[in-house]
């Protein structure tokens, strides 16, 4: 599972790692917290370019009554995609990109869940997602996202069985562009990461969303020792 991430990289860097054409997405600012139902910029292939949108955490289907069961779709497992109605549909033509520079995870410990960071050395990530557009009867039109999720590496396996789908860089393209590559040709991407990724114990401060600094990712060596307002 993943459910909480950061986005410290700015526009500037982004688009140069990226190769991005157009941004629909203003005033990107460093977010230590990012957690579901935010709004986050996603990349997507649109008429042959690469286009950054402004979009929700937690996937809304096209067919959905109501917003609210994207709270449920925040994640989206590799191995059952093909299999669950909410996201069949949208592997063939609707795979996007989730940026994110690290994200954490919780592992209960003496009866209490200790966070922990997960990052690349400062790498910029890319997350394999899907996304929808939807609206209903006088409401505006949403687009939302999930991040699809594989089992943990080796190395992570002992603070969650899960993680997020890690796509290398020069296997964006592949993702991204479904008018050139079809379902049966990227599923192979969805696996663990290759590289061993690195880790450190932060602060309980995490666990409350409406903390969003960078003290969510310093490390701590006894975390519920400290004062975490």
């Amino acid at each position: 599972m993943c459910g909480r991430n950061t986005l410290t990289s700015n526009i500037k860097s982004i688009t140069k790692d990226f190769s991005i054409d157009t941004w629909e997405f203003d005033n990107l600012k460093a977010q230590y917290n990012i957690s579901p139902s935010s709004f986050n910029p996603v990349l997507i292939h649109k008429k042959k370019i690469r286009v950054v949108k402004k979009m929700k955490w937690g996937l809304i289907p096209n067919w959905a009554s109501e917003s609210s069961i994207g709270n449920q779709m925040i994640n989206a497992r590799s191995e059952t995609l093909t299999e669950k109605p909410s996201f069949q549909n949208l592997t063939r033509e609707n795979r996007c990109v989730v940026f994110s520079n690290g994200y954490f995870e919780w592992k209960t410990l003496n009866g209490k869940k200790q966070p922990y960071y997960i990052s690349n050395k400062k790498k910029l990530f890319s997350f394999a997602g899907l996304w929808s557009k939807w609206k209903a009867i006088n409401e505006d039109v949403i687009y939302s996202y999930t991040i699809i999720t594989t089992k943990s590496q080796k190395n992570l396996s002992e603070i969650h069985h899960r993680m997020p789908v890690i796509l290398k860089n020069n296997d964006v393209e592949k993702w991204i562009n479904h008018t050139k590559y079809n379902f049966n040709i990227v599923q192979k991407l969805l696996k663990p990461f290759s590289k061993n990724l690195n880790y450190h114990n932060v602060s309980p401060f995490v666990n409350s969303v409406k903390n969003d600094t960078a003290r969510c990712i310093e490390e701590v060596k006894n975390p519920y020792t400290i004062n975490l307002f």
